[in-house]
């Protein structure tokens, strides 16, 4: 797919994924964010669709000896949900009870920052609802991949992921998980999400409590700025 240049910010590639999902005419819809970054470009189309927006939080926990491989992975929910990697679980010989300590310290921090993002606002229900699940881009799709897993288990009516920008071949791994993928670039080589935007600066925890709780009043999303030094 042609790369049109970058995106203004992840309210402009909101608008644009908020667009193509007003023509698929989505009934009941859910939009549903991994913050940070995802909460701005989520934020836009609960705005342009009319849709409540809430979040989900990923925890990932690492192989004790090598952090970065995935052994498992941890999904808020009511109840939250873990997702085990069962092929690194079983080459790894982690034993059960590492499992169960990680998970414990990851639903602690779970819940410490959804209650600092939404402020005690409840879930949205999502069983028979169409679920959008947004973020603002994917590189490895790590995180995505076990949100989605989780999100199967809440039995929605459709799963959809939109994202702004993704590798082609992250995105044809993705489409095995959902109904749809919209992913408006999917540029090849693929090297880094945010140089696919001209303002990606990192979002603070203001900025996301201050997009959620806007939309959770019915305002149009807050105008975000960089933050100083980025």
């Amino acid at each position: 797919m042609r790369n049109a240049g970058p995106f203004a910010d992840r309210a402009a590639a909101g608008r644009a994924l908020a667009d193509a999902l007003i023509a698929r005419n989505l009934v009941q819809p859910v939009i549903l964010a991994l913050p940070r970054g995802g909460v701005a470009v989520a934020a836009e189309i609960a705005k342009a669709l009319a849709a409540p927006l809430d979040i989900v939080l990923v925890r990932k926990i690492g192989v004790p000896y090598q952090p970065e491989l995935a052994l498992a992975a941890i999904v808020d929910g009511d109840p939250p949900d873990v997702v085990v990697n069962e092929d690194v679980a079983e080459l790894s010989g982690i034993p059960p009870d590492y499992i169960e300590t990680q998970t414990r310290q990851a639903l602690a921090e779970i819940e410490r920052r959804r209650k600092a993002y939404l402020q005690g606002r409840p879930r949205v229900p999502l069983q028979g609802r169409t679920i959008v699940l947004v973020d603002d881009g994917i590189a490895t799709g790590a995180s995505i991949r076990a949100a989605l897993k989780a999100l199967q288990r809440r039995h929605p009516n459709r799963l959809i992921l939109a994202v702004p920008v993704a590798p082609a071949e992250t995105v044809a791994e993705l489409e095995k998980d959902v109904d749809e993928v919209i992913c408006l670039r999917q540029p090849e080589p693929f090297f880094a999400i945010g140089v696919h935007y001209a303002d990606f600066h990192q979002m603070s925890d203001q900025e996301v409590i201050a997009l959620l709780e806007a939309c959770a009043a019915g305002a149009s999303p807050p105008a975000s700025a960089p933050d100083e030094g980025n």
